[in-house]
């Protein structure tokens, strides 16, 4: 299969090398360029029109959100996955509705970033290769990128029921317990308790302990 021609924008240095390094290493995909901010990232990718971005939010002339909507503006039919620290509701919200195929927190594991291009992969060969897709083969692309995603999640969780709890915990200034979660979102306490505990452990959520003056003490749950 044909390369598939990939631009990185990431204004650290360090990180900018460690991501062209994890690409390199899954292979198939050829970085054609890269960028150090929004306005360049623009101008390359406006030039090269690249299949895919790798696209950073915080950047030094403006946010990859501007990156991804001026892209859009100009028509520009390059898909974006985004690689950010940036876990407020608000731009996650902006990156999904302008068109980002995948929303990456850092700091990642490697296997993240290559189920989310190996995942990529499989629809870029697909929409590629056929000039139409039935209900079933939409589905399979669906279901491809659902179970990619939850590889590395514990059996029982789920990567669209992990995301919700996520993005509960973001719009809310305190911490909640898990029965508080679990109203909120929807589940059984039991089942929110496994999601927070997972991500407590993956260092999204920081862990704190409310003592009363009876009873046994509360965890409390905050977006790290």
């Amino acid at each position: 299969m044909k390369g598939i021609r990939t631009v990185i924008v990431e204004d650290d240095p360090m990180v900018m090398q460690v991501n062209t390094q994890y690409i390199n290493d899954i292979g198939c995909f050829d970085i054609v360029g890269t960028a150090e901010s929004g306005s360049i990232a623009v101008e390359i990718i406006r030039g090269l029109l690249p299949d895919l971005v790798i696209l950073d939010i915080y950047l030094p002339d403006k946010s990859g959100i501007e990156v991804l909507k001026e892209l859009r503006s100009c028509n520009i039919p390059t898909d974006v996955i985004l690689v950010t620290a940036a876990r407020d509701v608000e731009a996650i919200q902006h990156a999904f509705r302008y068109g980002a195929v995948d929303y990456i927190i850092k700091p990642f594991k490697y296997s993240r970033l290559k189920s989310a291009l190996e995942s990529y992969k499989l629809l870029h060969s697909k929409l590629h290769r056929k000039g139409s897709l039935d209900q079933e083969e939409i589905d399979q692309l669906a279901m491809n990128k659902t179970r990619a995603q939850e590889e590395d999640l514990p059996k029982g969780l789920n990567e669209v029921t992990l995301r919700q709890v996520l993005l509960y915990l973001l719009k809310k200034s305190q911490a909640l317990s898990a029965e508080e979660v679990a109203d909120g979102v929807g589940l059984a306490r039991v089942t929110a308790r496994r999601y927070l505990d997972y991500l407590e452990k993956m260092g999204k959520l920081n862990l704190e302990i409310q003592y009363g003056s009876v009873g046994r003490p509360v965890n409390r749950y905050i977006v790290s």
